[in-house]
């Protein structure tokens, strides 16, 4: 297949018939990408992003039982994970009934950069920080008028110098944004401090500055926010299994503090974290790969990577278990009401600001983390996963409704997989 030119400008027709002619397909794409097309708001989706010429479904669930800061809460999710929501709100049931989720907003500070090279004094350039900051905060005036009107801007300017590199800087800017999460704000201001920065260099007869870039930075170490559950260790018997609450406590603590010292858990033990988050931060339109860059480097922070949550067992025999993690989220601008489920969304979490979701979304992910460390030391992981995804397995071999029903009825009480189902239907 050779280059093909101008493919954007192309109807979406003559992208499908292209792909159709060039690509070996058995399926028919132009069939298979009307079926998943919108009948009345395609246009909304097709503005989204560019040379659409479908939707990917995924699964728009609720999570029920959420009590955050004395305060009740379905959460939507958008998972296609069969067992997240499952697990969420079995979790949030248990916890409601044990006091909930308790939040703490650290604070919502976000970043940005502006990069620049500069053959100068670095005592010089920091004699002039003060004035730097003035001047450069005075520049985007304009920009930055309707964010203070809403209790947001900039905050600090630092100049800060990259030893590793010759004669880099890097001028970091603190912002904050209200309740957007503030990407094209903070991208704006940066950009309209580029020209301002050269020309305070020349007015006062300093080496000039070469701009190498501006852009927000998605490590947000000052937008943090820590979510935390507790309850008697007597009280961890639902989820204990055929343990006792004091063993299952002490095996739950033991594969947090493996989580914490061991890279290879680490990463999964973080990724059911985010099994949470995820869904919610997509259910509200919000972007999932920033928020999950932050996270692990945030998990980084001290040298190694190691676990997000942590859990302590007191001598007063209380279980606590508690997560803290940057979550940069917005609840205007965005998607977060151009996509009208993103807008629905916001609607079921009784139109939250921009803290009130950090505090949300950090609670769907303690209570996936809980839920998932809880199955690992008592019955394993694959019982109630495989469980759920019962239904998946059914549909990937065309069941029929009389063999659904049976094959439930066989796995109620056995462990489910793959070659169990298949072995299970030919009989």
């Amino acid at each position: 297949m050779e280059i093909v030119k101008g493919f954007s400008k192309l109807s979406r027709e003559d992208k499908i018939a292209f792909i159709q002619d060039n690509i070996p397909m058995v399926a028919d794409l132009s069939k298979a990408a009307n079926k998943y097309r919108h009948t009345t708001n395609q246009a909304i989706f097709d503005d989204f992003s560019e040379n659409t010429l479908s939707n990917f479904y995924l699964p728009y669930g609720v999570a029920p039982n959420f009590l955050i800061d004395d305060k009740m809460y379905v959460l939507p999710m958008v998972i296609e994970e069969s067992s997240v929501v499952a697990a969420a709100s079995r979790a949030a049931s248990f916890w409601a009934n044990h006091g909930g989720f308790k939040t703490t907003v650290h604070d919502s500070l976000k970043i940005g950069h502006l990069w620049f090279q500069w053959d100068g004094d670095a005592s010089v350039l920091q004699s002039h920080s003060s004035t730097l900051h003035t001047y450069l905060k005075t520049s985007v005036k304009k920009i930055t008028n309707n964010m203070e009107e809403r209790g947001g801007g900039i905050e600090v300017i630092l100049f800060i110098p990259q030893p590793q590199l010759t004669n880099v800087w890097q001028m970091q800017v603190s912002f904050r944004t209200a309740d957007s999460m503030g990407a094209n704000f903070i991208n704006t201001c940066l950009e309209g401090m580029k020209e301002p920065l050269r020309d305070y260099f020349d007015e006062h007869s300093l080496p000039p500055a070469e701009i190498i870039m501006a852009i927000l930075s998605n490590y947000t170490p000052e937008c943090i926010v820590t979510c935390e559950v507790s309850c008697k260790v007597d009280q961890l018997t639902p989820y204990a299994a055929d343990l006792s609450p004091n063993e299952f406590a002490k095996r739950f603590k033991l594969a947090m503090d493996i989580a914490h010292h061991n890279i290879e858990r680490a990463v999964t033990h973080n990724k059911g974290i985010f099994n949470g988050i995820d869904a919610v931060v997509l259910a509200t339109g919000n972007d999932f790969r920033a928020v999950e860059a932050a996270g692990h480097a945030f998990a980084s922070r001290d040298g190694q990577y190691c676990s997000l949550s942590k859990c302590e067992i007191t001598h007063e025999e209380e279980f606590k278990l508690s997560l803290t993690l940057p979550l940069a989220l917005g609840t205007v601008g965005g998607l977060t009401r151009l996509h009208p489920l993103a807008a629905l969304s916001m609607e079921i979490l009784q139109n939250p600001s921009a803290e009130e979701l950090m505090s949300i979304t950090a609670s769907a992910g303690l209570a996936n983390n809980f839920a998932a460390v809880a199955s690992l030391v008592t019955t394993g992981i694959q019982k109630g996963h495989m469980k759920l995804h019962l239904s998946n397995i059914l549909t990937s071999f065309d069941a029929t409704p009389e063999e659904i029903v049976r094959t439930e009825a066989y796995f109620s009480d056995k462990t489910v997989s793959l070659q169990k189902v298949r072995e299970f239907l030919k009989r």
